[in-house]
């Protein structure tokens, strides 16, 4: 597919939009609100998680391991890891404290990942990017 060829950088863009709709159908299944997944943090699979895996292997297939774009999307990658299964978690944590102890306002508690989502995610990232790239040089 030609367009894919010429524009590498689509393939993230759509494992986002694919990993967000793949979550929506896991929490139809899981709770019967898929609704409640759409562009929502949290969940499985993680689609920042895949959107950055995405990224990482494009700039890997297009420059090579040895590139200073890969050390910088590889960083990236990780910092986005990091922060979906602790920072954001630890928020959704102290939501949850929030909302006990108060009742003036309800605090999103389902902010962060934990790491099966968050590799579920890096797994699908993968998967849809390697079937993207194959699907670009047909």
């Amino acid at each position: 597919m030609q367009i894919l060829h010429d524009y590498l950088f689509l393939i993230p863009l759509a494992v986002m939009i694919l990993g967000e709709i793949t979550k929506m159908i896991v929490e139809d299944f899981r709770s019967g609100k898929w609704h409640l997944a759409l562009f929502r943090p949290g969940g499985f699979p993680s689609s920042h998680s895949a959107f950055v895996m995405s990224l990482l292997m494009i700039v890997w297939y297009k420059l090579g391991l040895q590139s200073e774009e890969f050390a910088i999307a590889f960083v990236f990658a990780c910092v986005v890891w990091y922060d979906a299964m602790s920072v954001r978690r630890a928020v959704g944590e102290q939501a949850k404290a929030l909302n006990q102890l108060q009742h003036l306002r309800h605090y999103a508690e389902r902010l962060g990942h934990s790491f099966r989502e968050v590799l579920g995610g890096i797994i699908f990232g993968a998967f849809v990017t390697a079937l993207g790239i194959w699907i670009s040089k047909l």
